[in-house]
This record gives structure tokens, C-alpha cells and sequence, in this order.
């Protein structure tokens, strides 16, 4: 699902905002994933989170994730998609705050 920033009745972002939304959807993502595996089992996690400021407004999240051959609870690739929805739904609800806030 796309979603635009008129649909939270928001017309633009500033630089400050890009950044900030940014550093939301990437630690989001980071946080979910050292919840689910100990910090020492994880040997390469890079997040990176970029807003295309091409109307509409798009925001890409991606999860660079490997872990210790001897950790195997857990699916290297599906807990890297699950932390790129935790990063989106961080987004959104700040994103939502910001309209919120906007319209005062």
C-alpha cells in the first residue's frame, strides 16, 4: 500500500522533518530486530531509510541483516521484512502526529 502525504493532509516536508522521519523508520527497524536476537548474534545489520521527494513522497526502508551461522531461531530474512513494517508503521504514526499537529 502507497501512501501519499495529502492523505495525512500534509502538502510538504522540510528538511528537518525528511530527517527526522528518517531517523524514526531506521531505528524502528533496528529496535525490532535487536528485540528479537541477542546483540552478539548478530554480525551485519545496516538500515537505511530515504524519502524520494518526487510527488508523490515516497519512503524506502531497507534491512541489510545477517546473523551468526549458529544463531538459527530465527529467519534472517523475514525478521528483516518484519522490522521494515515496524519502520513503516513508525512513519505513519508520526507522520499522522505531524498532520495533527499541523492543523492547530
Amino acid at each position: 500500500m502507497v501512501k501519499t502525504l495529502q492523505e495525512f493532509g500534509i502538502s510538504e516536508l522540510s528538511s528537518e522533518q525528511i530527517e527526522e522521519l528518517c531517523l524514526i523508520a531506521e531505528e524502528s527497524a533496528r529496535k525490532h530486530i535487536q528485540s528479537q536476537v541477542p546483540l552478539k548474534l548478530i554480525e551485519k545489520l545496516d538500515v537505511a531509510a530515504e524519502v524520494d521527494q518526487i510527488m508523490p513522497v515516497r519512503l524506502t526502508v531497507d534491512v541489510d541483516l545477517l546473523l551468526s551461522p549458529s544463531f538459527k531461531t530465527h529467519d534472517a530474512k523475514k525478521l528483516a521484512e518484519e522490522a521494515v513494517a515496524r519502520a513503516f508503521a513508525s512513519a505513519e504514526k508520526h507522520l499522522r502526529e505531524l498532520a495533527c499537529r499541523s492543523r492547530k
